[in-house]
């Protein structure tokens, strides 16, 4: 949540900070701000509103854009309503430190009053304030440097934070730290620029050389000089891995579409193809998956699997969740990362936790995680993002390769997620004897057939735009499934109510009469998946007891179909494939009816109200 974008060199920082902003609003926030330093003085802007309102107040005095050096930042609310004063960057009382900082400051009423006590007054309601003056504090008690003051301030916090600090009397060098929310340093030829953002979008043209602080470390960045990496907690240092970043800006740009979702939503024959290439050899009946292979016995002996996750990646590890059960016959239960470590659960080491994010980041899974290891289970990572905080606290794991994702709500995370829960459970069917070489063959087979499938599902995009036109009014939706398109339903629903805010609700088709049931009249559309495979002909007395009661119904069957036809006011067909691949065609339809009805509605689909990408606050 939240953006950082920074810049010390040679160059004009503007244009850098500014378009390293617009980069990171698929984030979420609802401010913005930059810093600008020019040799001699400091100028701050910042406003309420998006980045444009952003840029229309600094294009109004030239001086506001001078400088080679400057820190920027996009905000999401937590401490303190959204307004001109409470954006960042904030100044120290003195003027003389400029800060920028993602993540909650937990303990920062009781700092708050003490520094309120020596004197210092406040102009924000943010905890983000209260940190750089605590900094200043330090350093003005202590009389040392900004790298040793912001190590000892540190030490008195409890939260989260990803921060820069910057100090006017010391003008070549940013102090950046971490803490639970991500930072990245962009290293230009020789040390003569660096570059700071909360991921690696704002500055992949500049530079591809990154290094990735790790929890609890802190970078004093020196033009001239090679970064310095220190723990915050002992000072030790530590060394600055550098890596090559393999995302280009190709990647990053719409390539042509109104938006990065629907951009992203025709991205996923390719990603799903880019996720099980190398890992799966139909020919050979042969799944190939390192993180697995690695540690199979931990796999074959473990008690039972634990799938932790937060929104789409949560329904992803639904799916995940029929099919190991299902093909691998090894217990799994799903759980919420956000509730998972507050009901003290019961883990063993003869468990398994598979955690699931799209970005890496996501606090409340990383939370999970730790909870997991210090019970002695074993845990694998599930995410897209190389070299996140996830993908180095696991024990092993597979990347999904699905591409950088910018749109808000999950498109091609989900089905890449759900590819490579694919992969997983028949690996484990594999060696547990549970599925034969032929049959294993046979299914590869047709999962190489999917993407090819989506590919022709993606051109009836018009006829879900028509039916998207009749339903973009509706207040109240029900999304109907059952077994592995059970979660599908819950995923649609997430998806309308992400993007066009019409309350949405995924249900199991047998649960509808258990109390939904009560809501259906004319007025209500019920969209169901109707596949012929699992559970068909109840599903049919499902869609039979809603149009018995005026309800509008939008069904999703497989081509061919005539029953459901003759009962539902609108019907999307979808290529024939085996029950446990569904999922990954049923689910496009909604995508698209989701971002076809958000579109007819004027909403931000890339950028919805009130929502972030990585959610790195708990």
């Amino acid at each position: 949540m939240c953006g950082i974008t920074g810049y010390i060199g040679f160059r004009d920082a503007y244009p850098i900070v500014i378009n390293g902003l617009k980069r990171l609003e698929y984030r979420g926030y609802d401010s913005s701000g930059i810093m600008m330093y020019n040799d001699k003085q400091i100028h701050l802007s910042k406003t309420k509103g998006k980045v444009s309102d952003l840029e229309a107040i600094t294009n109004k005095e030239e001086g506001r854009r001078k400088g080679n050096i400057g820190m920027g930042h996009t905000r999401w609310a937590t401490h303190g309503v959204p307004n001109d004063v409470n954006s960042h960057p904030h100044f120290s009382q003195s003027g003389d430190l400029v800060i920028v900082h993602n993540g909650i400051i937990e303990n920062y009423d009781t700092l708050r009053k003490e520094l309120i006590s020596r004197g210092y007054v406040f102009q924000s309601d943010t905890d983000t304030e209260v940190l750089v003056n605590l900094i200043e504090e330090v350093k003005k008690q202590e009389g040392c440097k900004l790298g040793q003051a912001l190590q000892l301030a540190l030490n008195n916090v409890i939260g989260a934070y990803a921060i820069a600090v910057f100090d006017k009397t010391k003008p070549n060098e940013i102090v950046v730290a971490r803490l639970g929310s991500p930072i990245a340093i962009g290293v230009g030829k020789d040390n003569s620029e660096f570059f700071i953002a909360s991921d690696a979008s704002p500055f992949i043209e500049y530079t591809k050389d990154a290094i990735y602080l790790e929890d609890e470390e802190m970078a004093i960045i020196k033009l001239g000089k090679a970064i310095q990496v220190h723990k915050i907690h002992d000072d030790s240092i530590v060394d600055a891995n550098i890596q090559k970043l393999k995302m280009n800006l190709e990647q990053i740009e719409k390539g042509g579409y109104d938006h990065f979702m629907l951009k992203e939503i025709h991205e996923q024959p390719k990603a799903i193809i880019d996720t099980y290439r190398g890992r799966m050899l139909p020919d050979e009946g042969i799944i190939r998956m390192a993180g697995i292979d690695d540690n199979i016995n931990k796999f074959l002996n473990a008690e039972r699997i634990i799938i932790v996750a937060c929104g789409t990646s949560w329904h992803a590890g639904l799916v995940g969740e029929y099919l190991i059960e299902d093909k691998a016959r090894i217990p799994v239960e799903v759980e919420y990362a956000s509730e998972f470590r507050y009901r003290n659960p019961i883990i063993t080491p003869k468990d398994i936790v598979i955690a699931i994010s799209q970005s890496g980041e996501t606090a409340d899974t990383l939370a999970a995680i730790k909870l997991a290891k210090s019970k002695g289970a074993f845990v694998f990572g599930i995410c897209n993002v190389v070299g996140s905080s996830i993908a180095r606290e696991s024990d092993a794991g597979a990347y999904t390769h699905a591409g950088p994702e910018i749109g808000v709500a999950s498109t091609k995370a989900f089905t890449t997620q759900i590819t490579l829960l694919t992969l997983i459970a028949l690996k484990l069917a594999s060696k547990k004897g549970e599925v034969s070489k032929p049959e294993l063959r046979v299914f590869m087979q047709e999962m190489q057939l999917i993407p090819k499938k989506i590919e022709a599902l993606l051109k009836i995009e018009d006829k879900v735009k028509e039916i998207a036109a009749v339903y973009k009014d509706a207040k109240n939706c029900l999304y109907l499934g059952r077994g592995f398109n059970f979660p599908v339903a819950l995923e649609g629903a997430l998806k309308l109510k992400e993007i066009s805010y019409i309350h949405a609700e995924g249900y199991p088709a047998a649960e509808m009469k258990h109390g939904p049931i009560a809501l259906i009249d004319e007025n209500m559309p019920i969209f169901v998946i109707a596949t012929n495979k699992g559970h068909y002909e109840k599903v049919v007395s499902n869609i039979q007891e809603i149009k018995s009661r005026s309800g509008k119904i939008i069904a999703i069957v497989t081509e061919g179909d005539t029953q459901v036809k003759e009962i539902a006011d609108h019907v999307i067909e979808i290529p024939e494939t085996v029950e446990a691949l569904t999922p990954l065609l049923t689910t496009i339809p909604f995508q698209l009816l989701s971002y076809h009805i958000a579109v007819m509605l004027g909403k931000n689909v890339d950028q919805p109200r009130n929502l972030a990408k990585s959610v790195t606050v708990e």
